[in-house]
């Protein structure tokens, strides 16, 4: 049911409680049949049965309409005229009496008339509104309609009309609701717009479009609700933090879509393509749906061509929306507080109109309070503070991070349609420095996107094409196809601007500088002038240049600079080339910020010119300057043959690495080698491990593109790619790591180390892990709770955990085989260790041993503990049936091997150097039947060899290797007749010569481990 509707209802129901009261009840006599009776005898404030006076009408009228006022939907007219139409209905009402009628022709004259009537003989009411007229006329007639519904249920109307009544009371009711449902009640005929118009806004304003971009197979617009992404706005603001200075100027971060959460005027700066139109669509769009306020989406560039900013009522007409609203709508809807003002580039129109648009705008604002202001405006069109004695607050649309990038192109893909080339596209944005640097904005990134798609998959050979494109749309197509003309009187095309941009470019890159003051500018831009027949002076055409080139910029009062160091270097590139600077730029070549000036300048130069920078290049005969001219290739479309040979050769030494020490040779070149590394196809295990070791040190560089390096080798099979994958984890984000690469791992073998409470908290991201470190000292019970899968952890290692514990927590870890404690010193009981099906335990320097001996599942046992002197026997599970048994230098001090024969299980022992070892301790050995291997971890000299008994049970020994064997060599093989095999732990990766090894053990064959 419409809201005016059930108010008009309402209105009937109450005034029929007031017609009431305003007759006397029916007497006797009253219903004589052929004498009827004036209305005059029958109100009750007239004749003999007067009950009521002309005080109790005018209180009855008051009350009828505070009841109207109060019903549900808008008040029908201003609550201060309400006294005044209370009064002007109780004098139509008292006008009753003076009708020289009966009840009978009463209803025959009929509703309308009978109001007409009142309406005459009441005195006309003064200085009321259209509203409260229109209220008073339509609560008569309701009045007039409830008085006839009275006479008809009278007695003596029933008796003198019954067969009048029958026919005639099925249409007083049809008309009674037929003129409620005609006489709505102020402010439908807004509702019902506004009901047209807000899904016109949603529907006109939701999409993307990006001007100025030519692909044949890629879309120019797309869906807002799908592409929209949110970006930020920060702002400077003067406020005292603490234990700060007063008036420290702190910096606010917040979603650009809140900016007019906390604040109700805004103006938002931002550089071209940077996103401030698709914030107002959204903005528009977002108010329209939820109804809350009522956009005005108001393009300053399609006002200004009418010479005269609009009015509130002219706001539609202005920007062709098809809709008319009721008379004074726009009005009412801003007088109420319910506007929500965009007004989209202040930027766009000349300076000249700016004045007058700050004068608009303040005019509206004043005359309508309480409403919603965005302006939006590039950089520098117009000072700081502008318009802060209005109110209104500054914010300024951030760069896209990373996330957002990433998040872009995601859903741009998915508007296109073309999801198959979303990943490759990503992954270069990753490795490919200066496209990442390029697309920062909304409008690169979609230019990106289309160009990638347009070339099935790949960016343009050298990229030189994304950039003259880039180039094309900034100083030309965009703002043509927007309808912008010239806006300080200059008109220079598109190669007169890219000419002193590049001369401001090469500038900057002479200085090795990023940006340069306004003076020096303009004296570049005058000197420039005559050559490209510019009209204007310099002041005026490097505003202009400012304003709309998109290239361009004011970070700060009296310096400019470009909106991307990429531009700069391609345009710089372009001029040194033209100039035939060559010589200028190999010089600069041991310069990392030359790289891309020096690869930028291949792709403009001709054929000939490409072979000298090259060659120069190669004759440093430096592997970074290799490598550089490696990089160029891709820019070189046409080369000559032998030099791209040579290029190719010489690199093909040094990519990929093959060995430790050249992964990180080749890191000492920077992140240039990032896009260079090859893989994983056609590499084997070796080099794949040693291309991840590469992108793992250059991480803290450039991790963005030395994830996208890593992220190829996650489905890797090699062990060592793995683990080189696992350990790296530090030098990236944290939860972006874990999600990209360590989630997708195959995890035979391998361990995951947490060192940080982040890395901990990202556990629950990934698929479960069996084998985990965790560094440092944070509650076990959030290890616990980290674990997405305690049933799933097969291995813990704890490291240099100092709180105190008993391990208890570890109890939720029901399939826990295997526990090693390094530097635990808060460690106090093992008793409960018991409890889990644990059958491998490793510590050392924990706070107390006690509770060992009850761990009687245990296989392999590794000690570093100084127990009480004693034997082996006082502290080990006497039943574990112990298969590997380690004794580090704390243990043996206090026990030697003295009791080890309790354990005769044992297949394999694994000694630290001793303090001493006696015949005694070599006696326990000789009485262990199944020992197969030995482990000694120091020199040979060390354990007292020269006491060992013959050990024929022992086939396998592994021992610290020396430059000359001696004669503890001989002693040991002789002491051991049954080996088969002598492994050599030897530091570093140089080996030892094995042959002279082999001499003290002819029946064994001995290799080397090199640690």
């Amino acid at each position: 049911m419409e809201p005016a509707v059930l108010g008009g209802k309402l209105a009937s129901s109450l005034i029929a409680s007031l017609v009431k009261r305003l007759f006397v009840a029916d007497g006797p006599g009253a219903g004589l049949v052929d004498k009827p009776v004036r209305l005059s005898s029958l109100v009750s404030f007239r004749g003999e049965k007067r009950r009521l006076d002309d005080k109790d009408i005018h209180r009855l009228a008051r009350h009828f309409v505070q009841q109207a006022m109060d019903s549900p939907g808008e008040h029908p007219f201003l609550a201060a005229e309400q006294t005044a139409v209370a009064d002007a209905l109780a004098r139509r009402l008292l006008a009753l009496g003076d009708l020289d009628m009966d009840d009978v022709q009463a209803v025959r004259l009929g509703q309308r008339e009978l109001a007409r009537q009142l309406k005459h003989r009441a005195p006309a009411p003064d200085g009321l509104s259209t509203d409260a007229g229109h209220f008073l006329d339509s609560a008569t007639e309701w009045a007039c309609l409830q008085i006839l519904e009275f006479f008809t249920r009278r007695s003596t109307f029933v008796a003198r009309t019954l067969v009048e009544q029958t026919r005639s009371q099925a249409e007083l009711i049809a008309r009674v609701d037929e003129l409620i449902a005609r006489t709505p009640r102020p402010g439908t005929q807004d509702r019902a717009f506004e009901r047209r118009y807000l899904p016109y806004v949603a529907e006109r304003h939701n999409h993307i479009t990006i001007y100025g971009i030519d692909l044949r197979d890629s879309p120019d617009r797309w869906p807002l609700e799908v592409a929209y992404l949110s970006l930020e706005a920060t702002a400077t603001e003067d406020r005292q933090l603490p234990d700060e200075h007063p008036g420290a100027a702190l910096t606010v971060q917040l979603p650009a879509e809140e900016a007019l959460s906390a604040h109700d005027r805004v103006l938002l700066r931002g550089d071209a393509g940077s996103g401030k139109t698709t914030l107002v669509q959204w903005l528009a769009v977002t108010a329209a749906r939820d109804g809350d306020r009522i956009p005005y989406v108001l393009p300053l560039r399609t006002l200004i061509r009418a010479g005269q900013l609009p009015s509130p009522a002219g706001f539609l007409t202005a920007t062709g929306c098809p809709h008319s609203p009721p008379e004074g709508w726009t009005e009412r809807v801003l007088t109420a507080g319910r506007g929500l003002i965009l007004v989209d580039g202040l930027d766009e129109i000349p300076s000249a109109d700016r004045h007058r648009t700050r004068d608009w705008l303040q005019a509206l604002i004043r005359a309508f309070p309480g409403n919603r202001w965005l302006l939006t405006s590039r950089p520098t069109a117009v000072r700081p503070d502008w318009l802060a004695p209005e109110g209104f607050r500054e914010l300024t649309l951030a760069p896209m991070r990373r996330p957002e990038v990433k998040t872009f192109v995601e859903r741009w893909h998915t508007a296109a349609d073309a999801p198959e080339y979303e990943g490759p596209l990503l992954d270069s944005l990753h490795t490919k420095r200066d496209l990442a640097r390029l697309a920062t904005n909304p409008l690169m990134c979609g230019l990106i996107c289309a160009l990638h798609r347009e070339r099935r998959g790949y960016l343009p050979t050298g990229r030189k094409e994304l950039y003259d494109a880039a180039l094309t749309m900034l100083l030309a197509r965009r703002d043509r196809e927007r309808g912008m003309g010239t806006l300080e009187g200059t008109e220079l095309g598109e190669e007169a601007q890219l000419e002193i941009l590049q001369r401001l470019a090469y500038a900057l890159v002479l200085s090795g500088r990023t940006e340069m003051d306004v003076e020096t500018a303009e004296g570049i831009v005058e000197r420039s002038l005559p050559t490209v027949a510019g009209q204007g002076d310099a002041r005026t055409v490097l505003r202009d240049l400012l304003l709309r080139s998109g290239l361009l910029r004011q970070p700060a009062d009296g310096v400019v600079d470009f909106v991307h160091r990429t531009f700069q270097d391609y345009l710089g590139a372009r001029y040194a080339v033209e100039e035939g600077h060559l010589d200028v730029l190999t010089s600069r070549a041991d310069d990392s910020q030359w790289e891309d000036v020096i690869r930028m300048a291949v792709a403009h130069a001709r054929p000939r010119e490409r072979v000298v920078l090259l060659r120069q290049l190669l004759a440093r005969e430096e592997p970074r300057l290799t490598l550089l001219a490696l990089a160029c290739l891709e820019h070189a479309t046409a080369l000559d043959p032998g030099v791209r040979a040579e290029v190719e050769s010489r690199s093909a030494a040094l990519i990929p690495p093959r060995t430790t020490a050249d992964a990180h040779t080749l890191a000492d070149a920077g992140p240039l080698v990032l896009e260079l590394l090859p893989g994983p196809e056609g590499l084997t295990a070796e080099e794949a491990r040693c291309v991840t070791e590469t992108a793992s040190i250059l991480g803290g560089q450039e991790p963005t593109g030395a994830l996208a390096v890593l992220r190829r080798f996650r489905d890797h099979p090699s062990f060592d790619v793995r683990r080189q994958l696992a350990g790296t984890w530090d030098r990236f984000d944290t939860t972006e790591y874990a999600v990209e690469v360590l989630d997708h791992l195959l995890r035979d073998g391998l361990f995951l180390r947490c060192a940080s409470p982040g890395q901990l908290a990202a556990l629950r991201l990934m698929r479960p892990w069996q084998r985990l470190t965790v560094n440092g000292s944070p509650e076990l019970s959030d290890v616990a709770d980290a674990v997405r899968d305690p049933d799933a952890l097969d291995l813990l290692s704890l490291e240099h955990h100092t709180g105190e514990s008993t391990l208890a927590e570890l109890a939720v870890f029901r399939n826990l085989r295997a526990l090693w404690l390094q530097d635990c010193f808060g460690v106090r009981d093992l008793t409960l260790l018991s409890e889990l099906p644990l059958t491998e335990l490793a510590f050392n320097q924990i706070g107390s041993p006690s509770g060992l001996s009850a761990l009687h599942g245990l296989t392999r046992l590794s000690l570093d503990q100084r127990f009480q002197d004693g034997h082996l026997s006082d502290q080990l599970p006497l039943d574990a049936p112990l298969e590997y048994l380690f004794l580090g230098q704390q243990t043996l001090a206090a026990t030697g091997l003295r009791g080890l024969e309790s354990w005769p299980t044992l297949t394999e022992l694994s000694v630290a150097r001793p303090a001493v070892l006696s015949a005694a301790d070599w006696g326990q050995v000789e009485r262990l039947p199944v020992l197969r291997t030995l482990v000694l971890n120091a020199s040979l000299n060390h354990y007292a060899v020269e006491f060992m008994p013959e050990l024929p049970s022992v086939e396998s020994l592994r021992v610290p290797s020396q430059r000359k064997p001696d004669r503890y060599f001989r002693i040991l093989a002789s002491r051991l007749p049954g080996l088969r095999t002598v492994t050599l732990k030897t530091p570093g990766r140089r080996g030892v010569p094995l042959d002279t090894y082999a001499e003290f053990f002819p029946t064994a064959e001995v290799t080397d481990d090199r640690l």
